[in-house]
This record gives structure tokens, sequence and C-alpha cells, in this order.
């Protein structure tokens, strides 16, 4: 396929309506979704670091979007983000956090008063149950300290491999992919994966990238995914990396059409 020049993409922070793409001159996606049947392993791995590179320039600012100070805080809201938004734990970790400080306050917490403060996350009793068993299992097997291993992490209380991925990129420097669903979503949309379990996808997408990039790679997944690749009405119009996306047209294809989907973090 002849190459086509994208719109510009929208830099971050994002701050004010998003404008219809400027197109000069006109853009001319495809009218059907490019396919890659008959793709190579390594004319796959061009493609999705050629779509990489594409999205770290649209989201220059791409990062975890749970606040936190230390291991222990991202490990706990990380958790806390299970079924709802970032944006409702970040509402509710400030408290959480200035009254229980360590492990040790998480074990001896009190329960009606630790199940009050995380009540507006959803499925409070069970995370309840999480934070105050990661607490104890903290003090018991580690004084208190996050690990910094994927194999210690997974066996803690409310830590599979997403949650663990998550600490170890964020709070420990350590690359790891999170398959969160934006992430698996959009993988199988691009066409770099079919597979559904996230185990696999993560080993198959991990052997597309540089170990170095996985980190970052998940985070501008994620924000691509939250912002414009959306689960029932992707922004298709108004993606910077629509010329390579076999899903092409799933949603909107008219850029000002496309353009107000794009979803303004508040």
């Amino acid at each position: 396929m002849p190459s086509q020049r994208v719109a510009a993409p929208v830099p971050g922070p994002f701050s004010g309506p998003i404008p219809p793409p400027v197109l000069d001159p006109p853009l001319k996606l495809p009218r059907k979704a490019p396919v890659y049947a008959d793709e190579t392993p390594a004319q796959l791995v061009r493609r999705a670091r050629k779509m990489h590179r594409v999205l770290t320039e649209t989201y220059p600012d791409a990062h975890c979007e749970l606040d936190f100070t230390n291991p222990l805080e991202l490990l706990v809201a990380t958790i806390l983000s299970a079924q709802t938004t970032d944006v409702m734990v970040n509402k509710v970790t400030p408290t959480l956090f200035a009254k229980y400080p360590t492990a040790q306050a998480y074990a001896e917490a009190d329960r009606e008063e630790l199940e009050a403060i995380l009540k507006p996350t959803g499925f409070f009793r069970a995370k309840t149950n999480s934070v105050m068993k990661l607490g104890q299992a903290l003090v018991d097997e580690y004084d208190g300290v996050v690990p910094g291993r994927l194999e210690e992490l997974v066996k803690l209380p409310g830590t599979g491999r997403k949650t663990a991925n998550v600490v170890l990129g964020n709070a420990f420097g350590v690359p790891g992919i999170t398959v969160d669903t934006h992430f698996g979503r959009l993988v199988r949309r691009f066409g770099w994966t079919t597979e559904e379990d996230p185990v696999k996808v993560e080993h198959l997408i991990g052997a597309l990238f540089p170990k170095k990039d996985w980190t970052m790679l998940s985070h501008r997944l994620i924000f691509h995914g939250r912002r414009r690749c959306h689960a029932k009405k992707p922004a298709c119009g108004a993606c910077p990396i629509a010329q390579w996306c076999p899903s092409y047209g799933a949603g909107p294809t008219d850029p000002v059409v496309a353009a107000k989907l794009v979803k303004v973090p508040a």
C-alpha cells in the first residue's frame, strides 16, 4: 500500500476540545481495512514498531495514571483499580494513604473504617480483604517491604501478573507489559496477535519489541485505548496509525465525526 500522510497527532497533556485533524493535502485513508493475513513475522515486527513510533509521538506524556509515591501505594492503588477507573481510585487514595502509610497499618486496619474509605471504588468488601491480607503478607514475609521480583509479587494477595507488571515497571523500573482490557483489545485490533489469554498476549507482544520499551508501550496503548480506540466506537478517522491498522473502519472514518469521539482526560 502506498505511503499516505496522516493527520498530525494531538499532543499531550490534553487541554480543551480536540480540534478536527488538519489535513493538508486531504488525507485519503483506505476505504477498506488493510489486510495483513499473509504478513511474515519480520513484517509484523516492522509494522508493530512503526505503529509504536507514531503512538510515541502522539502521546509524549503517556504515564501510569494512578497516583502514588512509593511501591506500596502503587500496589494498593492497582489492586483497587479493578472494576473501576483510575480517576475514582485517585479520589480515594489520598485519604487511604494518609491513614495507612505502611503494610503494618493495613494489616491492623479496622475493617469497617477501611471499607468506608474504599466503598466508592466498588467491590469494597473484597478489596478490603485483599488489602488487609496484603499488608499481613508483606509484614510476615518481607518485613513490610514490597518485593521487586515478579515471582514474589504474584504470590501476594490480590496481585496477579498484570498488577505485578504495573508495580515492576512504574515503581522499580523493571520493564513489563501490562495486559489490561485496553491493551488486549488494541493488540488484537492491530493484528499483532489473535490470542485472548493475557499471559500469552504478554509473551507474544513482548517478542515484537525490545524489552526496554515494554513499560512505555503499555502506557501508550492504554492511552490510545482510553482516548481514541474505544471498545464500541473507535475514532478511526482521527487515528494517527489508521493506515497500518487492519481494523480501520470499525468506527467512523470521517475525520470531523471521529474527532468528536476523542476523549480528553479530566
